[in-house]
């Protein structure tokens, strides 16, 4: 059976793009829809050359339930955060209880929270001096980062990390594993 499937982001969206292959590469059934916040982030394009209908929207439109009436009126099954940067409203997190999943580029819950995304986690990582990172994906509930944990892996921080370093060897651990785990929930 068809499965339609929402991923939620903000920016690049490798880890988008990676997705999509994936279950594309392995002939699973389903529908996608991008939903963007930034109307000029790069996972637009990416979208685009997936062939993958997006929706732009805004922050007001997340929060007085224009979002979730979209999300309900498509069928929505499943809901994916690859790098969205605003807490999901309590409404569509009740609704979508346990098929709402994030990646976060840390071991939570150490370096979770408001703010703590991308570039912030992993320099807050090196600050702590901190001999292990990784990623959690984990159920969204209604604060950030604090969900049931899904998966965790980890990797070593090098004594010569930097934060650009850091943050490829985390890109590496989602782009290989958020993909299967999204499967494994999916199918």
């Amino acid at each position: 059976m068809e499965k339609t499937l929402a991923v939620f982001a903000s920016g690049n969206g490798s880890n988008f793009e990676k997705i999509i292959d994936y279950l594309r590469s392995n002939n699973r059934s389903f529908r996608c829809f991008l939903f963007c916040n930034n109307k000029n982030s790069f996972v637009l394009k990416r979208a685009e050359s997936l062939n993958i209908k997006t929706i732009v929207f805004n922050k007001g439109e997340l929060k007085n339930g224009v979002v979730f009436s979209i999300l309900k009126k498509n069928k929505i099954d499943f809901i994916v955060l690859s790098g969205f940067l605003f807490l999901i409203p309590k409404e569509i997190v009740n609704y979508y209880n346990k098929k709402i999943i994030n990646i976060h580029p840390s071991l939570l819950p150490l370096f979770g929270g408001k703010g703590m995304f991308g570039k912030n986690v992993h320099k807050a990582v090196l600050d702590s001096k901190c001999k292990n990172s990784g990623i959690t994906i984990h159920y969204v509930n209604k604060e950030y980062d604090k969900g049931l944990c899904v998966f965790q892996k980890e990797c070593l921080v090098d004594d010569d990390d930097d934060v650009d370093s850091l943050s490829l060897k985390i890109q590496k651990l989602e782009h290989f594993f958020y993909p299967k785990i999204i499967d494994k929930l999916l199918f």
